[in-house]
């Protein structure tokens, strides 16, 4: 008969840990809308502000970006660098000094990363959700969503969205790592509707001068 609360508890964390680990039918509304929306849209260009913070460190390392956005190809520009995904080739260019070098990959090598296209439609695979709740900013209703990794392994544990309820537009997102990593990112303005032609996802190298390439396909 001791025996039995600690059974009891055993059962009640199972319990527990099965509820957590559901996949909410209202986040999923929240997400669907989400990624219906995206996947309407022309083309994406949005200018974000970009923070990375670490659990062990107090400093925070911000920076401003671009992001251009079709279907699944993608161009993201950062102080220093650049990546451009057309869907089947990414090309990572990198500056440091006087020095420039850019490293190919096959997009289908990165598949297990999470992208500015793939942030869209994350939730479809690999992740639980869960809606967190709503608040009001500046008299914008903000629903906030919780995604958490379904194996331990994953490289991203954990991922917050939060998107305006009316307008199913995604604001923000926070990414946390499995090495206590906290990735925050937030637009400043979008244009939903961009004309974007698939070469300004493929990476020139006339445009750039001397190049280093690194070619890893």
């Amino acid at each position: 008969m001791k025996k039995l609360p600690l059974i009891l508890f055993f059962l009640s964390a199972f319990a527990s840990l099965a509820f957590a680990q559901s996949k909410d039918p209202k986040a999923k509304a929240v997400l669907d809308g989400v990624s219906q929306k995206y996947a309407s849209n022309k083309g994406l260009k949005a200018s974000f502000e970009f923070s990375y913070s670490d659990v062990s460190d107090s400093r925070v390392q911000n920076q401003n970006g671009e992001i251009a956005i079709k279907g699944d190809k993608y161009h993201l520009k950062l102080p220093e660098q650049e990546i451009f995904n057309n869907g089947k080739t990414v090309w990572t260019y990198i500056v440091s000094d006087n020095y420039k070098e850019v490293t190919i990959n096959n997009a289908s090598d990165m598949e297990n990363e999470l992208t500015p296209s793939s942030v869209y439609n994350i939730y479809q695979k690999g992740y639980n959700y869960k809606l967190l709740g709503e608040k009001t900013e500046n008299g914008v209703v903000i629903q906030e969503v919780e995604l958490t990794a379904e194996k331990p392994n994953a490289p991203f544990k954990r991922v917050k969205l939060f998107v305006d309820k009316n307008r199913k537009d995604l604001i923000s997102w926070e990414i946390y790592d499995d090495q206590g990593g906290i990735f925050k990112y937030k637009f400043k303005s979008v244009n939903t509707n961009a004309e974007l032609t698939d070469d300004y996802f493929t990476f020139n190298p006339q445009k750039y001068g001397k190049v280093e390439i690194i070619d890893l396909r």
